[in-house]
């Protein structure tokens, strides 16, 4: 039985569409990022006074942390860091695990050297087959994951070991293979550095491409009739990344300069930073992590985006150990190990990459990288040892994690 129809009469009249508001003022703005922060939104606020005060804590126990040629080899150091921590930020997105990057990134620096030093094939090609090597693997474990069902930890903690098997097995006896020493590799990956007037038009053109993107999302906000930040915040973020960049390059070319490998890194990061946040996969990525059964009545084909996921993340597992093992000049059977994935999965869950999935934050990986490299950097001046960097990097971690718990519970207190 239906209830009966009644004239609601004349009534008010509708109001007009509400314009966009905007939070003119510096104590609006402050107020409302401040409401931001306390229903859980902290954003890189953590994670960018983190490493400030690394900075600080190192610099004034060795003036030399802050030098131009330390800076330099900093970069050159966590480039590869940076490019790993991007493939398992990807796996976590989907509130997965993957245990065997450091193992893949030892098999790709095997495959490399000893296709290119014992078999004697071109540079390239040995690069090429390396990360195809990272690529079939990865194929090899998601679909062992989505298809046959077997939780992820476990396949990749088998896959730890069955590659590190396979990349002693590569290797052979000899177990150490270096690199020509004035061959195209190591000369690209050791002593290739940007241009100093290239370096200064980016730290120009990076802030303007930064501005003229707010300022075409402002516009679009204003557009839907959402509201929208001051027109002078993103025109002050943008004097201010000038600023910083343009400090940054004339500091490190006190030195060399910018290393090329850091600056495929950054381009890296960015990518996937994109290729999350615009493009169809990339949300359909956030949907599986966020909530996977809804994510299949939405018509989301679950296992490809698991399998090429896992994909992703051993294919740049293997240009990782590529990279490393470019800036080394050699690979052996260590490559890969010790402390490689614990770093790569700090950097990622540092940066602001949820365990729980479906959630990250703009760059975490480059800023998690610099994080982890910063305090391996900051304790090799100091000359303490190996345990204390274990120990200070998984203390990090821990907090990482304890903040990203805590966030998730006052995002779901919020209705968020």
């Amino acid at each position: 039985m239906t209830d009966p129809v009644t004239d609601p009469g004349p009534g008010p009249a509708v109001a007009p569409p509400t314009p966009a508001t905007e939070l003119s003022s510096p104590k609006e703005a402050v107020g409302g990022w401040l409401q931001t922060l306390r229903t859980g939104d902290i954003g890189s606020l953590p994670v960018i006074i983190g490493l400030v005060l690394i900075v600080i804590v190192f610099q004034s126990l060795n003036s030399t942390f802050l030098n131009a040629f330390n800076l330099v080899n900093l970069c050159l150091q966590i480039a590869a860091l940076g490019i790993m921590a991007t493939g398992i930020t990807l796996v976590l997105m989907l509130g997965e695990i993957d245990l065997s990057i450091g193992s893949v990134s030892g098999v790709a620096a095997a495959v490399l050297l000893v296709t290119h030093v014992r078999d004697g094939l071109g540079p390239w090609t040995a690069v090429l087959l390396a990360v195809l090597a990272g690529a079939v693997i990865g194929l090899i474990q998601g679909s062992i994951f989505a298809k046959v069902g077997v939780p992820s930890f476990i396949v990749t903690l088998a896959g730890l070991l069955t590659w590190q098997g396979v990349q002693l097995r590569i290797l052979g006896e000899q177990g150490t293979i270096n690199l020509p020493p004035v061959g195209t590799l190591v000369k690209l990956a050791q002593f290739s550095f940007v241009p100093h007037w290239l370096a200064i038009a980016l730290a120009v053109l990076i802030p303007v491409l930064y501005l003229l993107f707010n300022l075409m999302t402002r516009r679009r906000r204003a557009a839907a009739e959402l509201p929208v930040m001051p027109l002078w915040l993103p025109i002050a973020v943008a004097v201010i990344l000038f600023v910083l960049l343009q400090l940054v390059v004339a500091k490190l070319y006190l030195d060399r300069g910018v290393p090329w490998t850091f600056v495929f890194m950054i381009v890296v990061v960015v990518f996937f930073d994109w290729l999350l946040r615009r493009t169809g996969y990339g949300r359909k990525i956030f949907a599986v992590g966020g909530n996977i059964e809804a994510a299949r009545r939405a018509g989301i084909n679950v296992n490809v985006i698991r399998i090429s996921v896992f994909m992703l993340c051993s294919t740049l597992a293997a240009v990782s150990g590529v990279v490393a093992a470019m800036r080394l000049g050699f690979a052996n059977q260590q490559s890969g190990s010790g402390e490689t994935l614990i770093n790569a999965i700090a950097a990622a869950v540092i940066g602001g990459t949820s365990l729980f999935g479906g959630r990250t934050r703009r760059y975490a990986p480059l800023l998690g990288a610099l994080v982890i490299g910063a305090i391996a950097n900051g304790l090799e001046l100091l000359s303490l040892s190996s345990d204390v960097r274990l120990i200070v990097t998984g203390t990090v971690l821990l907090a990482a994690v304890v903040i990203d718990a805590v966030v998730q519970r006052s995002r779901t207190s919020h209705g968020r």
